[in-house]
Formats: C-alpha cells, structure tokens, sequence
C-alpha cells in the first residue's frame, strides 16, 4: 500500500512540475520581447526550478517513497527533463501566440 501511496504521490509531482514549466514556458514567451530568450530560458531556468522542487519534495517531504526508478537519472529524466519538454510543447502547441495578447506599457 506504501508503494502505491508514493507512485500517486509521484505522478502528482509530475503533472505538477508539468504546469509549472508550461506557466514558466508561457510568461517568458509573453515577457521577451527577442526571438531566441524564450528558448534560452526555458532551457535553463525551467529545469533548474523544477530541480529544487525535485530535491525538496523528494527529499525533504519524502513524495515518491517506495517506488524505485532505477537510477538517479532516472529521477531527473522523469521529474525534469520529461515535464520541461511537455509544459512548453503544451504551451507552444496549444496555447494561443503571445502577439494576440496586448500588454499594458511599462516605463
């Protein structure tokens, strides 16, 4: 029972870390304003969030105990990698362009 307790826990943690790329992927579609900074953010800063969230959650809150992946590469290609991939072809994909929405004028 433990194990099916933490293989919901983790795939939680997945559909969360998801979200969060395809919200991350979307305000640095929307926020810059060059061709190829989206890309690069989303690149780099994407995955190192959700490896945080990976350490903390996994470790600190113990989401995932009992189920085994094999390898920590694993791990990270399964909480990182995989939700990174997902979340911005979701947003890429199926969202509406970033032109379609008017933002208000900073200065």
């Amino acid at each position: 029972m433990l194990s099916l307790f933490g293989f919901a826990t983790l795939a939680a943690l997945v559909v969360g870390h998801v979200l969060l790329a395809g919200v991350m992927t979307r305000f640095f579609r929307l926020r810059l304003e060059t061709t190829w900074g989206w890309i690069l953010y989303t690149a780099v800063l994407t995955p190192i969030a959700l490896l945080g969230s990976t350490l903390l959650f996994t470790g600190v809150f113990g989401v995932g105990t009992g189920v085994d992946l094999g390898s920590p590469a694993a791990v990270v290609a399964v909480l990182v990698f995989l939700p990174v991939v997902l979340g911005a072809a979701i947003d890429y994909l199926y969202m509406p362009p970033p032109d379609e929405y008017e933002l208000p004028d900073t200065q």
